[in-house]
């Protein structure tokens, strides 16, 4: 369906281009943002058409009225966050779109800029070039990229969906060995990681397979239609959250194995991430960053209707705002016509309904997916490196030496 993760990660948008232009039921836009606490109280205090000194003014009219002033952030200039998602937008994202649309990064003195790739990129790359101040990753990307020597160090997780492998019923697979000498759809292919996770719940299984037995298919992250047409018998680096629930959602019969069940290290996690000379030059800022998710964060668990009603309006007013590009005045002309052919095309609009309850059930997974921990322990990034080690995706004379403190901090989180 077009409303999948894939999709939204194999869409194309300009480097570093605000978000205007992604698939509809991604994009997030706001009402204006909500006056500062205090703001009406000091609006008052503004408006008074007294004039008075310090010495004239009664010590305890004079001091309600300079706290008020100093409680008003709107004095002080926001600090710009350029922050760069991993991919496109999408519900992993929600704590970060309810906290700006909510205004608590406002609140906070920050004004948060949330920015998509044009394809990929090398996110420490655009920090190191002050085109972005702090990114998401994967903790599996932030623990190799620093085994390869890049500047970066992580501070604060934000998802943990379930990760794993991904196969159809029609696929005689029952159980984790029973994939061994398949096909495996992934991206990255032909590289070692797809077949590092699955031979690594195969041997967690019992069984016993020669790694180069694996087929190889690279499908991009459009899992489930690489199982669909038979191109691959499996597929991984899925998202429960995700491609299960369009699995399941199209009647497929989708079965699961979870990385966590099955040997692998649960590396299924959303990051943010910066390199130490941001890191220390941003401290207080990117404390007030994670504080302001939180908050959000509290809010989607306490109120997920609410939340998805954030959702909805912050699409309908990234439509609106779509902008100049051609690409996006073909996509608005597209969903007109797509919106007055479902109006006459019974077909249509049934694809229209599978697609809304898709959505839903995708934005009901993920709200399990939000943590309210955002801290990582060593232990943790020790097991995952140590099997990056193993498996041969890390240098074996480098991740043994490489201290979980040097690339991740709970300074922040904590």
């Amino acid at each position: 369906p077009a409303r999948s993760r894939s999709v939204a990660r194999a869409a194309s948008h300009s480097l570093g281009a605000p978000l205007h232009s992604a698939p509809l039921w991604r994009r997030w836009r706001g009402p204006v943002r909500r006056p500062p606490r205090g703001a009406f109280l000091v609006a008052a205090a503004r408006g008074s058409t007294q004039t008075l000194s310090l010495e004239e003014m009664p010590t305890a009219a004079f001091l309600p009225s300079l706290l008020l002033l100093l409680a008003d952030r709107s004095y002080a200039t926001p600090t710009t966050i350029k922050l760069g998602l991993e991919w496109f937008l999408n519900p992993d994202h929600l704590p970060l779109v309810v906290a700006l649309r909510e205004g608590y990064f406002a609140e906070a003195g920050l004004d948060v800029q949330l920015l998509e790739p044009a394809d990929h990129w090398e996110a420490e790359e655009e920090i190191l070039a002050g085109r972005l101040d702090v990114a998401v990753t994967e903790t599996l990307h932030l623990a190799q990229d620093a085994a390869r020597g890049k500047p970066v160090i992580g501070f604060s997780r934000f998802l943990h969906t379930d990760g794993g492998v991904l196969f159809l019923g029609s696929s005689n697979i029952s159980r984790p060995s029973d994939m061994c000498g398949r096909t495996i759809s992934y991206p990255g292919s032909p590289g070692i990681g797809g077949p590092a996770i699955v031979q690594t719940m195969v041997e967690a299984d019992g069984g016993s397979c020669d790694i180069a037995s694996y087929g190889k298919h690279n499908g991009g992250f459009y899992h489930v239609k690489a199982l669909q047409d038979k191109a691959a018998a499996v597929a991984t680096l899925v998202f429960y959250n995700f491609e299960v629930i369009e699995a399941q959602q199209m009647g497929l019969r989708p079965g699961f194995f979870s990385l966590k069940e099955w040997g692998v290290p649960d590396f299924c996690q959303l990051v943010l991430f910066t390199t130490p000379q941001r890191l220390q030059a941003l401290r207080p800022q990117l404390r007030q960053l994670v504080l302001a998710m939180r908050r959000a964060t509290g809010l989607i668990k306490r109120e997920p209707a609410r939340a998805a009603r954030i959702y909805e309006q912050h699409v309908k007013g990234s439509a609106a705002a779509a902008g100049t590009t051609n690409r996006s005045a073909l996509a608005k002309v597209g969903a007109a016509l797509s919106g007055a052919a479902a109006m006459v095309n019974p077909v249509a609009a049934m694809r229209r309904r599978k697609e809304r309850k898709l959505e839903a059930a995708i934005f009901d997974a993920t709200l399990a997916a939000l943590p309210n921990d955002n801290s990582l322990s060593g232990a943790y990034f020790q097991g995952l490196m140590a099997w990056l080690v193993k498996t041969g995706q890390v240098d074996a004379q480098v991740g043994p030496e490489l201290l979980p403190e040097g690339y991740w901090t709970n300074d922040i989180a904590l």
